[in-house]
């Protein structure tokens, strides 16, 4: 009899609270990079395709609920419960600016050149920080209708997108103008926004759908209903054809694009999984989750019981260091923080 192919993730240890946010770098000369955010205050970097663990950032003294690199993968930023989003060398784990804020920051996103930072929090007011003069004050949009949850680029750079906290839809703002130009109408917050590789899509989990919007023309192009309460969604990013999508059921479900129909449902996590997204290359994709650990599997199964993986490696033990990492010269780094991390 044929054993069923079941899908073997690489289980990422390290964090010692939940995973709350997962970034991947674009493909980089040196490869490309995934950065997560957990309640533990602690950010960490790691090898997008293996896991393995590059380094953490230590600095922040709350709960950290967004982290994002920049097109190089050369900066990370990160937003966090302790009322500040801070931008860190991704070579040396350095810390190069804290921006102060009067609230928690849930969310901060690069801008595609690389120059701005965008973040957005409990405030209700969005931020836009000068990286080339880190020390001038930021331009400030609010009238946001609510607390901010996720915001994100689009139109290079021409476009901020926001979704809140406490009320359905997500709003586009012209950057320009500093005024919201069309509101996506959604039941429920929307929890997770993600704009497509290619430009084209918005992809939104709120409540119990996934929907897809023309990141263009703002039109609904498609939307799913959901077997659970989703928190997270991800669009893959070189044919389009599939999406994931993962929540409180604990399982990431995979499904088609054109038809909705599910195509597999990876179980592993022990907790709600509150983020997955797409690899660049759309070959692998990874989920967060309550349990404090990060998963990556693979678009193709394997056929082999749950293992631990390479990407195994935690800040305690020793760090892979493949020809790209020796190539940027990383060999893991680690800031010690002397005030222990307290949840915000």
């Amino acid at each position: 009899m044929e054993k069923k192919k079941v899908a073997v993730p690489l289980v990422c240890h390290g964090h010692s609270r939940p995973v709350v946010d997962l970034f991947y770098s674009p493909v980089t000369p040196d490869g490309f990079f995934l950065i997560s955010a957990s309640k533990d205050a602690s950010p960490m970097l790691r090898n997008g395709e293996t896991g393995d663990w590059i380094g953490t950032f230590e600095g922040h003294k709350g709960a950290v609920w967004s982290c994002c690199l920049d097109t190089n993968a050369l900066r990370a930023a990160s937003g966090s419960a302790d009322f500040t989003a801070k931008i860190w060398d991704a070579l040396t784990g350095d810390e190069l600016h804290s921006f102060e804020h009067k609230h928690i920051v849930r969310a901060c996103a690069f801008s595609e050149d690389t120059h701005l930072l965008l973040t957005g929090g409990v405030e209700k007011m969005l931020r836009i920080f000068d990286l080339n003069h880190p020390d001038a004050s930021p331009r400030e949009v609010d009238k946001s209708p609510g607390s901010i949850r996720t915001v994100a680029w689009l139109h290079s750079d021409q476009t901020i997108l926001s979704s809140c906290t406490d009320i359905g839809g997500v709003r586009l703002w012209d950057v320009r103008s500093g005024k919201i130009v069309q509101t996506l109408e959604t039941k429920s917050p929307v929890t997770s926004a993600e704009v497509s590789q290619d430009g084209r899509y918005i992809t939104t989990a709120d409540g119990s759908t996934v929907k897809f919007w023309d990141a263009n023309h703002f039109g609904l192009v498609k939307s799913y209903n959901m077997p659970c309460t989703v928190e997270s969604a991800s669009l893959e990013p070189k044919i389009g054809n599939r999406f994931i999508a993962g929540g409180e059921d604990m399982w990431i479900h995979v499904f088609d694009f054109h038809t909705g129909e599910q195509i597999a449902c990876n179980k592993g996590h022990h907790g709600p999984v509150h983020c997955v997204r797409f690899s660049p290359i759309g070959e692998s994709y990874a989920s967060g989750s309550e349990d404090g650990t990060i998963r990556i599997w693979q678009m193709s199964p394997a056929t082999a019981d749950e293992h631990e993986g390479v990407g195994a490696n935690g800040p305690g033990g020793k760090v892979k260091v493949g020809a790209n990492e020796v190539a940027r010269k990383i060999e893991g780094f680690h800031i010690t923080n002397k005030d222990g991390p307290s949840e915000g």
